[in-house]
Formats: structure tokens, sequence, C-alpha cells
């Protein structure tokens, strides 16, 4: 899965969980939903990035592991595009 799939997925699967009364403006509602979405995204994102558990591998491991941390970060950086 691409960085930009993996963002989105995140960000869609935090929208149900970012829910809350709508109020007058759907817009205004719209863009609120959107942006607590990202933003449990990107905490997730950061969870995983600084668990240390990708960058802490035995040598014959390090470069698996820097690669797993450079696709959280370009995921990190599309979620904030979105």
């Amino acid at each position: 899965m691409t960085p930009i799939e993996k963002a989105n997925e995140l960000v869609r699967k935090f929208k149900k969980y970012t829910y809350y009364p709508k109020t007058k403006d759907d817009e205004i509602f719209v863009k609120e939903i959107k942006e607590n979405s990202k933003q449990c995204a990107l905490i997730a994102v950061d969870e995983i990035i600084n668990t240390g558990l990708l960058s802490n591998q035995p040598i014959k491991h390090q470069a698996i592991a820097d690669i797993h941390t450079e696709y959280w970060k370009e995921v990190k950086q599309e979620i904030e595009n979105i």
C-alpha cells in the first residue's frame, strides 16, 4: 500500500470516532470531522514512528527498519496534506 493510500485509509477509519451531533452549519461540521480524523491518524502514526521498535533492531534488520520508518514518515506527510 502506498503512503497516500495508507494515509487516506487511516483518516477514513478514524472518521467514525470523531462524530458529534450536527451543528447548524454542515460545512463546519464536515471540516471538523475531517480535521479531527486527521489528528487521530497523526497521533497513531507518531506512536508507530516513536516507539523505537523500528529503529532499535539488530544491525542485520536495521535496513528494513529504516525503510519502515521512512514509509511511516511519508504516511504522516500525506495525512498532513489531506
